[in-house]
Formats: structure tokens, sequence, C-alpha cells
């Protein structure tokens, strides 16, 4: 008796220090989309830290309060990787109807903050059969539309002169993690002129870590890719196809540099004149050639050798067909290089370790590249580096046996 009444002041009080013991909080989990609302919140992959599922599309919609703008930073990231992000990836949009791309994203690389223009945001991720990653998990946050500081930068720009730069400049060094995206807009008759001041971001032969990426149109997207840049070279002066434009910075959580100014100017377009004397195919076509009635009869078949053809072409690559869009009658097509034999002017872009071109077609289908195949393509050109295929260009199939026959011609003197 005398013990159990002794027992019943300290089993009380343990009892007591059980019920007043901190719970520890529940790990979210994460489902595939969703609606989300708030102040502040987490998203993340379906499943998530584990491996996500293939064959998925998840969408998650987000608003903050009315008056602010959505914040949204990554934790962690580990997606499939490839360089142009074709397989798995996470997108994310301003709005959430048809709205601007703000980014793309796959491997392990953690962007910088992405802010929308408004207090909506939307999330989507991508994955195919094969998957290879725990998928990624990321913040969102209500802020002022108005924030200043490192975090802060990009937006919409529609007067008809303008500058952008990076965070800090010319202070200091744009800081690490940041995500800047800048739309140009022109009036539907006009096209930008875009030019660099002053240049300087983290160097890599590939353009890796740091870089500034320029578009045609309005969203993020490697079809419509006018270049990747870095280092301390400014690029060569820009003018859009049309009449937008979209500039993209990232920098990631190491090395950073002076970063960049930037300027831009509407300017009208140049509509050809009817006077123009007809472009035949007796001489080399280095710009402006467009389908013709005439042209695009010809027969689409090549003639002579790989030998014969080699130094008559401007350039000569082996590569894979990545995109091919139809516009204007021409094929426009981007090609990730196999091998260069000849580089001649054609503007090449690098992402990641592969690099790529952009083609025209100018016939359609004559001569036809379809996408994920690989080429031998030899062709002319323009002015603007792209390069010009006409129905009478050498193009053929390319297999593992044509690379030291290729090999060879590329020590030829032309």
């Amino acid at each position: 008796m005398g013990g159990a009444s002794a027992c019943i002041p300290l089993c009380l009080l343990l009892a007591t220090a059980r019920m007043a013991r901190p719970q520890t909080p529940e790990r979210p989990v994460f489902t595939c989309g969703g609606i989300l609302t708030g102040e502040s919140g987490f998203i993340g992959s379906e499943g998530f830290p584990g491996m996500y599922p293939p064959n998925s599309k998840c969408t998650w919609k987000i608003t903050v309060p009315e008056g602010k703008v959505v914040v949204l930073n990554f934790r962690f990231i580990d997606l499939e990787n490839d360089n142009l992000c074709r397989y798995d990836f996470v997108d994310v949009y301003n709005g959430h109807a048809n709205g601007q791309r703000i980014g793309r994203f796959c491997g392990t690389f953690r962007p910088g903050s992405l802010v929308a223009s408004g207090n909506k945001m939307t999330v989507q991720m991508i994955s195919d059969a094969n998957t290879a990653g725990s998928g990624f998990m990321a913040t969102y946050s209500a802020a002022a539309p108005d924030g200043k500081g490192d975090r802060y930068c990009g937006g919409r720009l529609e007067k008809p002169s303008g500058s952008f730069k990076t965070p800090n400049w010319p202070d200091r060094d744009y800081p690490v993690g940041v995500t800047c995206v800048w739309h140009i807009i022109a009036p539907k008759n006009q096209l930008i002129e875009l030019k660099f001041e002053k240049f300087d971001v983290e160097r890599d032969n590939y353009c890796r870590y740091d870089y500034v990426a320029v578009f045609n149109g309005g969203e993020v997207n490697d079809a419509k890719r006018i270049g990747k840049y870095c280092g301390d070279s400014p690029p060569v002066p820009i003018v859009s196809e049309r009449n937008e434009l979209l500039i993209q910075f990232l920098s990631d959580l190491s090395l950073t540099a002076d970063g960049f100014i930037g300027h831009y100017k509407f300017r009208p377009k140049k509509f050809p004149t009817t006077t123009a004397t007809p472009v035949t195919t007796t001489l080399p076509v280095t710009t402006g050639l467009k389908p013709t009635v005439a042209l695009c009869q010809q027969k689409c078949r090549r003639t002579g050798t790989l030998e014969s053809n080699y130094c008559s072409s401007n350039f000569v690559l082996a590569g894979t067909v990545i995109t091919a869009v139809t516009r204007g009658g021409s094929l426009h097509a981007t090609v990730s290089i196999i091998s260069i034999y000849r580089e001649g002017n054609l503007a090449i872009q690098q992402a990641g370790k592969n690099m790529s071109v952009k083609l025209t077609v100018v016939c359609r289908q004559c001569p036809l590249l379809r996408r994920g195949l690989n080429y031998i393509i030899m062709g002319q050109v323009g002015e603007d580096g792209r390069g010009k295929i006409l129905p009478n260009s050498f193009v053929k199939m390319f297999k593992n046996k044509n690379q030291k026959p290729m090999n060879a011609l590329k020590n030829k003197q032309c």
C-alpha cells in the first residue's frame, strides 16, 4: 500500500512529462501535382525523397495573396541528366494558364530564386519511361512585387529602348544562386536589336555553371535559342527574328564574376523589294534564300560523292536531328553535332558537353531530315550563321563506318 501511494506523485509526473514532450513533426507527403495556396509552403516530386515514378506528368498550381509575387527556391534537384533536358525535367511558368515559361531544369543543377511576375505560378514535372534520380523539393513564398536586393532581377521590357543588368552591377560581383529572366516585347511590325556593353560571367568551355542564354520568342525553348554565353568576351550583337526576345541569366552556387550590362532597342523590319534579282542555284547561296516553286521542283537527289562535295560546301558535319519545325515552307532544324569536319562561318552553340547548330532546309522535305536520326550534312552558311540546305545539297545517313573516310577528308586542302 505504502509503496503504491508513494508512486502516485512520481507516476503522474512521468505521465505529464510524456504528454508534454514535443511531438516530432511529420515529414511532408509529396503527391503528383496539386493546388497550393498561402504565404509559403513546400512542393516536391511524387514520393520524394524516393525515386520518382516513370511516365508521369505532374502539375502544381501555386497562388499567394493578391498584391504579392511568388518566389520559388529549389532546395534539392536530382533528375535524369541531359544537356537539353529532353527526357525528365521540371518546367516553371508565370501564371496558371498559357503562361510564359521561366525555366526548364534537370540533372542536379540547382537554379537560384525564380520570381513570378504576379501571385500565380505553375510548376510541372515530366518523366519518361526511364528514370534516374530522387526528383526535387522546393519551397514557395510570397514577396513584395517591388522587392530589391540580390534575389530580384529580370522583368518585362516594352519601352522602345532600355538596359538590363546583373544584380549588384557595377558595384560588385553578381551573387550566387540567382535566376533572372528579361522578356522584351516590341510592336508586331518591329524587331529587337540587342548589344552587350560589358560582359564578365564565370568562364567554362561549355558554359555549364553561370551563363546567359538568349531566345527568340517569349519562353525558354532550346529550339529557339540564339546562343548561350559565358566568359569575358561580349556576344556579338543580336537581332530577333520577330518582335520578342527572352534573356535568361543563371548563376550556380560557387564562383561569380563582375556580371554584365546590356542594351536593347526596337527597329523596323526590312521588307524585301520586288526588284531584287532572282536567286539561282548555280552559285553558292549564303543568305536570304526563300523557297520558290522553281527551286523546290528540282529533283531531290544528291549528286557526286562525299569527296566531290566536300570543298564546295561551306560546312560539313555529322549530327543528330534534335528538333524539326516547319515554318514558311521551310524546315528549321536543330542538329546535335557528332563530329564537325568543316566549320566555315557556321554558328555553333554549346549546351553542356554537346554542341549544336541551327539549319534551314529551304524546301521543307528536300532533302528529308527526320528527328532522332543521324546524318552527314553538307551545306552553305547564311550571314546569320545558320546553315542552308538546298535540294541538291549532299545529305546522307551517318553510320560508324563513315567516320574513317570523313576524318580523312578533314585533312584535305580545299
